[in-house]
């Protein structure tokens, strides 16, 4: 098992910054797949950003050039900076992590981020 657990949401006005951190603890062997995902009110969870294999870095249009994915794999965490925040990217960010080759996903709980006009 896998547990994840975001930190770092909150309040800020747009054109602010946040980090987001996820920091994991359990068995993360094998772990290929390590992403943000947000869901807004009423909308469905979508992709923000992720790193796969440890290598490739993908980021969704609506915030490529504002945010930043990294991973310190020293302590286990991953995070998203945000720069440049807009009230749209108001949701709950949650983290997953994959283990595609026995099909494991694992979320975390999820931090709100508001962003006010």
């Amino acid at each position: 098992q896998v547990q994840l657990v975001e930190s770092g949401g909150g309040l800020v006005q747009a054109g602010g910054s946040l980090r987001l951190s996820c920091a994991a603890s359990g068995n993360i062997n094998s772990i290929n797949v390590m992403a943000w995902y947000r869901q807004a009110p009423g909308m469905q969870r979508e992709f923000v950003a992720g790193v796969v294999s440890g290598k490739s870095i993908k980021y969704a249009d609506s915030v490529a050039g504002r945010f930043t994915v990294s991973r310190d794999s020293a302590k286990n965490t991953l995070y998203l900076q945000m720069n440049s925040l807009k009230p749209e990217d108001t949701a709950v960010y949650y983290c997953k992590f994959v283990r595609a080759s026995w099909g494991h996903e694992y979320w975390g709980q999820g931090t709100q981020v508001t962003v006010s006009s």
